[in-house]
């Protein structure tokens, strides 16, 4: 009997906001929800982006006027609103109208009877010094040099950047600030806060769980798809030398790909179980929450927390993307519209997945999901957010371009309909069931995704299949985008609206649009309508996945099969403390008064602490040993 992997918390932080409790998903379907809702959302952004402070009851502006939530709401919603989603990048990141860059030159000296000749620090001097200079020392710290002949050079300038928008965490929000970052990249800083906030968000006490598990039973699945490429990573190693820097003893080993996990482990769960990093572009997250899904279904491990954290909001990786054609430029999007008489296009609408489009937008996100097998999150009374009993992953075989879309695709989509039909019926599949696309908004995107779609769909019967893709409001986090397509969707049975794809004004001619209905507007469905949701991810090289994520109701549903009425009546009387708790936490992070879990150089064990027999570890601080009775599956080749 296989165990059921579900969905106990999640978290974590993109252009919406804070994503535990629904927080960016409701900032998505913000016009379609009750005030009081859409003034905890906006009061959640106004503690993060430190817009106000919340003390003693009342809410402090920058100004240090005090007012109460409403009279705050009234006075900077609209800026809050503002300061998220795809936008204009905003300076604190870099400021893309002088981005920095060297032009190589050949100086030589005006006046043919001269020659050329400059005063310059002595400790800056080359060590490989050109055979036709000529150095007289001046001072203690000064050097004269005369050149005989021409001195080839790099001048400092500026560029702008012809891709402005991104889907940039909420402007004022700054991960470093809440607790000691030590110089880490950005996307680890982010690390610490998402996977704080999908722990904390469960409404269960780390050391709860933790001591209900053994320490070889927990997992941990996270990567981003490129690395740490920012000036604290692998972009400060890779460049240090040629701006005039040293390159320091973090750069390297803090921009692996797999340092979110390894963060995870050492600084906030303090796990020794089960790790990897599996990479895979834009299919990343799903590549890991694969890992996860078969190790909990086959009992190799009880609880598992999978994330992604990527930043790849650089003026590098932009530029990268950018002579691929990939991205949406500024100039192609004024074309796209028409407009002649601005300079600018509203950076708002850059991401339209499947309308005329011209580009993607990059994003940057951090997203964690927690899970358990089912057994365990009964017996803790958790919060079972939805389940996710498979993913399916293939490559695209033989390819001409590299980043070109393949078959991989209708592999996985195609398997993941069959197998999801298996667990709620074709009628459940066809009608109950929304596609939460790839959608990257590029026109090759459109237009085969929408095929893959299609196709899949009008096999097994369907005709209306809604089909919605975030991207459209987030940007394309890269190795994370399949953690926010997860965290999102989970909204959809909180508040019954399925978001729409509003920066689309319409479906270009070109989209397939077969057995499929693309929602171009927020609907509400009600939270007991879809059983189910396909979220679908397609990578460069042949990356491609497709998870099943089940209903919080049908995944109870299944579970009331399995459980007698007597384990259910006492798991909801767990469960209404669990709730509670969850819930108390997004209050106080909305107050922010919570800050992120970081337990550096917190009980660190050596080898000699360790009590090791010839039937079990036993590790200082764990309530379970690991068990070394394991057996020897190949015992028929003895």
């Amino acid at each position: 009997m296989a165990r059921l992997p579900v969905i106990v918390g999640f978290g974590g932080i993109n252009s919406a906001g804070r994503t535990s409790s629904h927080q960016a998903y409701r900032r998505i379907v913000f016009d379609l929800l009750p005030s009081s809702i859409q003034q905890d959302v906006l009061l959640d952004l106004a503690t993060i982006t430190n817009m106000a402070e919340h003390k003693n009851g009342l809410w402090y502006t920058n100004g240090g006027e005090a007012l109460d939530a409403a009279a705050l709401i009234d006075s900077i919603g609209e800026s809050l609103l503002a300061r998220t989603l795809i936008r204009r990048i905003h300076p604190s990141l870099f400021d893309v109208d002088h981005v920095v860059l060297h032009k190589s030159t050949t100086l030589q000296s005006s006046h043919s009877e001269e020659k050329l000749s400059f005063t310059i620090k002595t400790r800056s001097l080359p060590n490989d010094r050109p055979t036709n200079w000529q150095v007289t020392e001046l001072s203690d710290t000064l050097s004269e040099v005369v050149v005989d002949g021409n001195l080839e050079t790099f001048i400092k300038d500026t560029r702008p950047l012809s891709v402005k928008a991104a889907g940039q965490l909420p402007t004022g929000f700054d991960p470093s600030k809440l607790y000691q970052s030590r110089n880490h990249p950005r996307g680890l800083q982010m690390t610490v806060y998402g996977a704080s906030d999908a722990i904390k968000s469960s409404g269960i006490d780390w050391e709860t769980i933790r001591s209900k598990v053994a320490p070889d039973q927990m997992a941990v699945y996270a990567a981003n798809s490129i690395g740490q490429m920012d000036d604290l990573g692998f972009g400060g190693m890779l460049k240090s030398a040629l701006m005039g820097k040293r390159t320091t003893s973090k750069h390297l080993p803090l921009g692996y790909a797999q340092m979110p996990a390894d963060f995870v482990n050492a600084y906030i769960l303090g796990s020794v179980g089960n790790v990897g990093t599996a990479i895979g572009a834009c299919a990343t997250y799903f590549f890991n929450l694969e890992k996860a899904i078969d190790g909990i279904k086959s009992g190799k491990f009880r609880v598992a927390m999978v994330g992604g954290s990527d930043a790849p909001i650089t003026p590098e990786i932009i530029e990268g993307f950018r002579t691929m054609g990939a991205l949406a430029e500024d100039t192609a999007l004024l074309a796209l519209d028409e407009i002649t008489n601005q300079e600018e296009p509203d950076h708002t609408r850059s991401c339209r997945p499947f309308a005329q489009n011209c580009g993607f937008t990059i994003g940057e996100s951090s997203q964690w999901t927690l899970l358990m097998d089912d057994e365990l999150a009964i017996e803790l009374g958790a919060e079972i957010f939805g389940a996710i009993p498979a993913v399916f992953s293939h490559a695209d075989g033989h390819k001409k371009s590299i980043s070109a879309p393949g078959i991989g695709n209708y592999l996985t989509m195609s398997k993941a309909m069959a197998y999801l039909q298996n667990i709620i019926g074709n009628d459940g599949l066809t009608q109950r069931t929304f596609i939460q696309a790839h959608g990257t908004s590029t026109p090759q995107n459109r237009i085969t995704e929408s095929h893959v779609l299609s196709k899949a769909a009008t096999s097994f019967g369907a005709t209306d299949m809604p089909v919605v893709a975030m991207k459209a409001f987030l940007g394309h986090s890269q190795g994370t985008a399949g953690g926010d397509q997860l965290h999102l969707s989970l909204g959809v049975w909180k508040d019954g609206i399925l978001p729409g794809i509003t920066t689309s004004n319409a479906v270009a001619d070109d989209v397939y649009q077969d057995g499929l209905k693309f929602q171009l507007k927020h609907e509400v469905y009600g939270k007991d309508h879809f059983d189910a949701a396909l979220l679908n991810s397609k990578g460069f090289g042949g990356n491609n996945a497709t998870a099943v994520l089940l209903s919080p109701i049908q995944t109870m549903k299944m579970l009331n099969k399995r459980y007698s009425a007597e384990q259910m009546s006492d798991y909801q009387a767990k469960n209404a403390d669990v709730v509670a708790a969850a819930e108390e936490y997004n209050q106080s992070a909305i107050r922010g008064e919570t800050l992120p879990i970081y337990k550096f150089g917190f009980n660190v064990l050596g080898g000699e602490e360790l009590n090791i027999t010839d039937q079990e570890i036993r590790l200082p601080g764990y309530d379970m040993p690991v068990n070394l009775n394991i057996e020897n599956e190949f015992s028929d080749l003895k």
